[in-house]
C-alpha cells in the first residue's frame, strides 16, 4: 500500500504566491471594482504572503481563492485568461523572468518541468519535440493529490503566453487527453507558425538562388542591356526583402531587449541582495578575527547587521550557562527604556509550558515569521504578549542561533518605522545569518575558556610562589600592576599590554627552585649565594618555554626570563645591553624595582614611594630605560596619592 505523499495532506503548501500575484494582477486591471482584499482575506490569505515570492499557499487557500474570483468577476474562463496575463509587460515579471532564462519556445517547453517546479508542487511533467515547431507536454500528478479543472485551463493559458513572450508567435494547443474528463494524465500538443520575419528570411534565400541563376541566363541568353535591367530588378527585389525582413527583425530584437531589460533589472536586484548577503557573512567573520571576547563580538555583530541588514531593530538572546534561560546579549534600534525592559528580563527554558516564540525556536530550532502578532496571541503566554505590548512589535522574525547541532540562542529582528512587510526571503536570510552568528559565539567561547584556563593556571602558578614565602606574598600582581600603567602610558596596544602583564606574574616563577635557607635569609647573602639566587631568571625561562602559550603571549618566556638585564649591559643572565632588551622585560624590570624598594622584606624596610622613585631617576640610562621611567612616574603620580611632587629629587640610596 502506498503511503500518502506530504504534499496530499491538507495544510500541505503546494501553489507559489507568484501564481496568486498573477490573478490579483489580472483582476485589478480588468475589473478593478472587485473587493480583491476581501478575497484574499476570505481565503486565509495575507496580503504580506502574496508579495512573498519564497510563500506557498495550500489547495485549501487556493481554491476558496479562485472560486470566489469567479463569482465576483462572473468570469469562468479567469484561470485560462490570467494565464495568458502573465505575458504582458504590466505583469509581476516572475514567470517573463524565468522564461526569458530560454533561449527559444523549443527550449522552454523542453524544460516545461523545472518551470513548473518553480510555480506548483501538484504535478511533475515532460516533454518531447515532435516536429520543427511542436512538442508533446505531457503533466502527471503527483500521488494523493487531485488538481481542479481550472488548473488545466490556467496552463493552457500559461502556454499560450510563453508564445506570446517570445515575439508574439502565433500558437496552436490540442489537448487530446485530460485527467478532468477520463484521462490519466494531461497532454498538450503545441505547435506554433513561424514569424514574419521567419518567411522574410525564406524568401530572401530562395531570392538569392534565383538572382544568382538570373545572372547566369543574362550572361548566356540575353543582351547585355536586357540583362542588366532583369538583374538589376531582381535585386532591387532582393534588397527589398531583405529590408523589410530586417526591419521585422530589429523591431522584434527591440521588444527582446526591453524584455530582457526587465529581467536584468531583477537580476541586478537580486544581485545586490546576495552581494549584502555575503558581505554580512564576511565582516561577521572579521569582528571573530578582531575580537576575543563575546561581549565585543556580539557588539560587533549587531553593528553589521544594522549596517547590512534593512530592519528597523534586532537583537540577539542567548542561553545561560545552564541551559535554563534565554537572556538579552545585544541589540539594535531600541529607545533607552525598551534597552533597559530587555536587560531585565528572560524567558524560561526549563519550563515544559513555556510556548513563547522565542522559546519554541530555540528547542525547536525552526525559525519563525510573524507578520500580525495579534494572529497568535492565543498561542503566547501572558509574558510573551506583554513582552510583546513593551516592544511595540507588530511582525517580526526570530531564526535560533545553532553551531553543532545545539541551540545556543536566537536572533529577532522586526519593522517599527518603515512598516516594510517581512518576507519569507528574509527570513531565509536571518537563518544563513544565524548560522554564521552560532559558528562566531561558539569560536569565541572557545577562546574565552581557554583565556580563562590560562588564567587558572596564572593563578595557581603565582599562587605557589606566594605560599612558599608570606612575606613576599602579592609581589608579583603588585609587578603586574605597575607594568600594566607603565604600558598605559607608553601608548602600547592592548595585546601587547596582555603579554607583559602575563610575564609580569610568573617573572620570579624560577624562585620555586630556590631553597627556603636562602629566600627567606634575613642577613645579606654571600657572593656566592647571591650567584645561586641569580639562577632563578634562567629557571623561570626554563619552566615557561614548556608553557604552550599561543600568539602574542609566546614572548612570555624571553621578556620574564630578561627582566633583570640592564641597559648598560651589567645585568643578568645574558647580560643585554640598550634597546637589545625586549620592552616589556625594560618595563618589568622597573616596576620590580619599584615593587622591591616599597615592600617589606627580611633584609631591608620598606622605603616611601618618592624616595623609591628618586632612586628610579638616578639609575635611568644606566639600569633602567629613561622613557618606562617617565611613564611609571606619570602613572604613579595620576593614580595613588602618596606621591609628593620633587620629595624624590634627593633621595639617598638605600
Amino acid at each position: 500500500m502506498k503511503q500518502e505523499s506530504a504534499f496530499s495532506l491538507p495544510n500541505a503548501p503546494l501553489y507559489s504566491s507568484r501564481i496568486v500575484k498573477t490573478y490579483i494582477q489580472f483582476v485589478r486591471k480588468k475589473y478593478p471594482k472587485v473587493n480583491v482584499s476581501a478575497i484574499l482575506a476570505s481565503a486565509g490569505m495575507r496580503p504580506y504572503q502574496v508579495e512573498d515570492q519564497g510563500h506557498w499557499f495550500t489547495r485549501e487557500q487556493v481554491d476558496r481563492f479562485y472560486e470566489q474570483l469567479v463569482v465576483a468577476t462572473g468570469n469562468k474562463h479567469l484561470a485560462r485568461d490570467a494565464g495568458r496575463y502573465a505575458s504582458l509587460p504590466e505583469t509581476i515579471g516572475a514567470i517573463r523572468y524565468y522564461v526569458h532564462s530560454f533561449s527559444s519556445p523549443a527550449r522552454f517547453y523542453e524544460m516545461i518541468g523545472s518551470a513548473f517546479a518553480g510555480f506548483t508542487r501538484t504535478v511533475s511533467s515532460r516533454s518531447r519535440h515532435i516536429g520543427p515547431n511542436k512538442v508533446e507536454i505531457t503533466v502527471v500528478p503527483k500521488y494523493g493529490i487531485m488538481e481542479k479543472p481550472y488548473h488545466c485551463e490556467n496552463r493552457k493559458g500559461f502556454f499560450e503566453a510563453v508564445l506570446n513572450i517570445f515575439n508574439n508567435r502565433v500558437v496552436h494547443i490540442q489537448h487530446p487527453e485530460c485527467m478532468f474528463d477520463g484521462g490519466e494524465v494531461c497532454r498538450y500538443i503545441i505547435s506554433w507558425n513561424k514569424s514574419i520575419g521567419d518567411y522574410f528570411r525564406m524568401i530572401r534565400n530562395y531570392m538569392l538562388v534565383v538572382f544568382l541563376l538570373a545572372g547566369v541566363f543574362s550572361l548566356l541568353y540575353l543582351p547585355v542591356g536586357q540583362g542588366l535591367i532583369v538583374l538589376s530588378a531582381l535585386l532591387v527585389l532582393l534588397l527589398a526583402i531583405a529590408f523589410f525582413g530586417e526591419r521585422f527583425d530589429m523591431k522584434n530584437l527591440a521588444v527582446a531587449m526591453q524584455n530582457l531589460q526587465e529581467s536584468s533589472e531583477q537580476l541586478v536586484d537580486q544581485i545586490d541582495i546576495n552581494y549584502n548577503n555575503t558581505l554580512v557573512t564576511r565582516e561577521i567573520g572579521q569582528a571573530v578575527n578582531r575580537y576575543t571576547n563575546l561581549e565585543d563580538v556580539l557588539s560587533a555583530i549587531v553593528r553589521v547587521l544594522q549596517t547590512r541588514l534593512d530592519y528597523d531593530r534586532g537583537m540577539i538572546m542567548l542561553c545561560d550557562p545552564e541551559r535554563k534561560r534565554l537572556r538579552f546579549a545585544s541589540g539594535f534600534g531600541y529607545t533607552d527604556r525598551q534597552h533597559r525592559f530587555l536587560k531585565n528580563i528572560d524567558f524560561r527554558l526549563d519550563k515544559p509550558e513555556s510556548r513563547g516564540v522565542f522559546v519554541l525556536s530555540f528547542r525547536e530550532q525552526k525559525p519563525f515569521l510573524i507578520n500580525e502578532v495579534n494572529e497568535i496571541e492565543d498561542s503566547l503566554s501572558e509574558k510573551s504578549i506583554a513582552f510583546a505590548r513593551q516592544m511595540g512589535a507588530i511582525s517580526f522574525i526570530c531564526s535560533p542561533i545553532i553551531c553543532d547541532n545545539e541551540s545556543l540562542g536566537v536572533l529577532a529582528v522586526d519593522n517599527v518605522r518603515s512598516k516594510r512587510l517581512l518576507l519569507h526571503s528574509d527570513m531565509s536570510l536571518l537563518v544563513g545569518a544565524s548560522h554564521i552568528i552560532g559558528i562566531s559565539i561558539r569560536h569565541t567561547q572557545h577562546i574565552e575558556a581557554r583565556e580563562e584556563q590560562l588564567r587558572s593556571v596564572l593563578h595557581v602558578m603565582v599562587s605557589s610562589i606566594d605560599a612558599r614565602d608570606p612575606v613576599t606574598k602579592g609581589h608579583s600582581e603588585w609587578v603586574a600592576e605597575y607594568a600594566s600603567g607603565i604600558c598605559y602610558e607608553l601608548g602600547l596596544d592592548k595585546e601587547y599590554r596582555e603579554v607583559v602583564r602575563v610575564a609580569a606574574l610568573l617573572h620570579d616563577y624560577g624562585k620555586i627552585g630556590i631553597p627556603d635557607s636562602l629566600l627567606k635569609k634575613k642577613k645579606r647573602l654571600s657572593p656566592n649565594e647571591y650567584e645561586y639566587i641569580k639562577c632563578h631568571v634562567e629557571k623561570t625561562l626554563e619552566i615557561l618555554k614548556q608553557i604552550n602559550f599561543e600568539g602574542a603571549l609566546k614572548q612570555v618566556p624571553a621578556i620574564a626570563g630578561a627582566h633583570h638585564e640592564k641597559m648598560d649591559g651589567t645585568g643578568y643572565p645574558r647580560g643585554l645591553k640598550g634597546e637589545d632588551i625586549p620592552l616589556g622585560a625594560r618595563i618589568i624590570a622597573v616596576a620590580d624595582n619599584f615593587e622591591a624598594l616599597t615592600a617589606s622584606r627580611y633584609y631591608n624596610i620598606p622605603m616611601q614611594p618618592a624616595r623609591a622613585i628618586g632612586m628610579l631617576r638616578r639609575n635611568t640610562g644606566i639600569f633602567f630605560d629613561r622613557e618606562v621611567v617617565e611613564a611609571f612616574i606619570r602613572y604613579y603620580r595620576r593614580t595613588y596619592s602618596d606621591y609628593r611632587a620633587g620629595a624624590g629629587n634627593g633621595a639617598q640610596t638605600a
